[in-house]
């Protein structure tokens, strides 16, 4: 199938071939034709699969349509939902790359940068916002923003909206736009709590499944390494020195680990950046242009701040720490290997993550293959070590003073 037989127009079938796409994706051939029918739709796909535009081209095109209606200064008509400021940049470009054959104006808002600047697009009118929950709130409750005449809402990423906290946000948003619209739901996994929110606000909603959650592509080698944690930065850096090569981004659990390991990288002569939610937005997106220009060829990051970031020709992906939601996994190393290319994934498993590997593995059924050749080998017989909080011997529980017996400040 071409794009042509999506029914797309001439302006929008000319930046498509222009960004040098010639036939849709299945997630796009499936979706585009409901959405240009006005369903109300459910969409799951994994990243890389082309979902941005399963959306954008045919809200493009219903938009587009429209303009020869009279005008009295633009209104938002689309409004798409993201629940990270990366993917709403993204998103945002697409827009603007599909749709810049037309008369048809998009912004992005986001918070950690300056609201001003935000405000002044806004009151100059667009047609179509793409915003992260928080920012859009802060706009509407200020009267910068109307969302009265949105006929097309879009919940991008679903499942991490609501993993991220943002359900309430997401259900106040679709109050505030008006009661006949569309509304289109994309995720890369559909869990309950992502079906709970579809069958309260979406109306007979079609529903397209997109290479299930469960399935790796086969463009993308994986291996596994067994490593006590205390090595797993003298075998990361060995690897880098020996195996991994090319761009590579790497996966850690948490914020401070991604700066101890940035550290670690520099102290041994590496160009690095990294990304997560500490981060100033304009650093984070300065991080993200390095690496994608090739002035540092290896990016940490959070998956929450990853989520959603396009990246082309990227070598390897590196799960420095295992990630103990299996779905996770996948979404990671499908980051490499795409648009037909090949990828290779590595994670290193110390003995405490082997039952995230188990799951894992259950998830994608395939046995990861495991390298035993490298200098830091796990004691298959290792087993997590448990850190026991000291007790009270039994000469010194009787002489505790008042103050010992108050309640114990608790820490978070």
């Amino acid at each position: 199938m071409s794009f042509k037989e999506l029914k797309l127009n001439k302006a929008i079938l000319k930046a498509v071939a222009n960004a040098g796409y010639n036939n849709p994706t299945l997630v796009q051939e499936l979706t585009i034709p409901l959405v240009l029918n006005k369903k109300d739709v459910i969409t799951s796909a994994q990243t890389g699969t082309g979902k941005t535009a399963a959306f954008a081209l045919p809200i493009l095109q219903l938009l587009f349509d429209k303009q020869d209606a009279p005008k009295k200064g633009k209104k938002i008509k689309a409004l798409i939902i993201s629940p990270t400021r990366e993917l709403a940049i993204q998103i945002n470009n697409n827009f603007k790359t599909y749709g810049k054959n037309t008369n048809l104006r998009s912004t992005v808002i986001f918070g950690g940068t300056s609201i001003e600047p935000q405000k002044d697009i806004l009151n100059k009118g667009v047609d179509i916002v793409i915003a992260t929950p928080g920012r859009l709130l802060d706009l509407h409750k200020q009267d910068v923003i109307n969302l009265d005449y949105v006929e097309t809402l879009v919940i991008d990423e679903a499942d991490l909206m609501l993993d991220m906290g943002f359900i309430d946000d997401v259900k106040k948003i679709e109050r505030l736009c008006t009661k006949e619209k569309q509304i289109l739901l994309f995720s890369a996994t559909i869990p309950y709590k992502v079906e709970q929110l579809a069958s309260s606000i979406l109306k007979s909603p079609e529903r397209v499944d997109v290479s299930p959650t469960s399935s790796v592509t086969k463009n993308v080698s994986q291996v596994l390494y067994y490593v006590p944690k205390r090595n797993k930065i003298e075998l990361c850096l060995h690897l880098l020195r020996n195996t991994i090569k090319g761009n590579i981004l790497i996966f850690r659990r948490t914020k401070f680990g991604v700066n101890k390991l940035e550290q670690t990288l520099i102290n041994n002569g590496y160009k690095v950046e990294t990304i997560h939610g500490d981060k100033a937005q304009s650093l984070r997106q300065e991080a993200l242009k390095k690496f994608k220009n090739g002035y540092v060829n290896i990016l940490i990051a959070t998956d929450v701040a990853a989520r959603g970031i396009d990246i082309n020709e990227l070598d390897a992906v590196v799960n420095f720490d295992m990630p103990n939601v299996p779905e996770t996994y996948v979404h990671r190393i499908g980051r490499t290997g795409r648009a037909g290319q090949t990828g290779m994934s590595y994670s290193l498993c110390s003995a405490d993550e082997k039952n995230y590997v188990k799951t894992i593995q259950q998830l994608i059924s395939v046995q990861i293959p495991i390298e035993d050749n490298h200098p830091y080998p796990l004691d298959p017989k290792a087993k997590p070590i448990i850190h026991k909080s000291n007790k009270t011997s039994k000469h010194k529980k009787g002489r505790k003073s008042k103050a010992s017996k108050k309640k114990k400040k608790r820490w978070y």
